[in-house]
This record gives C-alpha cells, structure tokens and sequence, in this order.
C-alpha cells in the first residue's frame, strides 16, 4: 500500500465533502477504494498465514483455516 494512494484517495474524499466530484473523479475514487481494500486484505491474510499457537504439549499449531462466506 502506497503512501500516494492513501494521499489521493484522500484527497478525493475532501474534495467530495467540499464541491463535490466529477463522474470522472467518482469513478477513480471507487477504483481507489477497491484497490486499497485489495491490498489491506491481503495483508492481513498474510500476517494470520503467519500467527501460529502452542498447543497443550508446547508445540507450534498454525490458525486453523475456516471456510469463506
């Protein structure tokens, strides 16, 4: 993730509260949005693909994986 594309998205998310958005500008805002929630997601998906548990005998247990809705 980016340090621009928080920059713009938020950029975007100010300029809305204050004029408004141009079609264009609306479009680029959802891409934003979806790419960021993308990236965010994945993130932590990798950080839970790497958190592991003790189990009664001491030994390391990965998260158990649960089916997606």
């Amino acid at each position: 993730m980016t340090n621009e594309l928080i920059k713009r998205i938020n950029e975007l998310s100010k300029k809305s509260k204050a004029e408004g958005l141009t079609d264009e500008e609306k479009a680029e805002q959802k891409a934003l949005r979806e790419q960021y929630i993308k990236e965010f997601r994945q993130g932590v998906k990798n950080t839970l693909d790497n958190v592991y548990t003790l189990d009664e005998k001491g030994n390391k247990v990965p998260l158990k994986k649960f089916p997606q809705a």
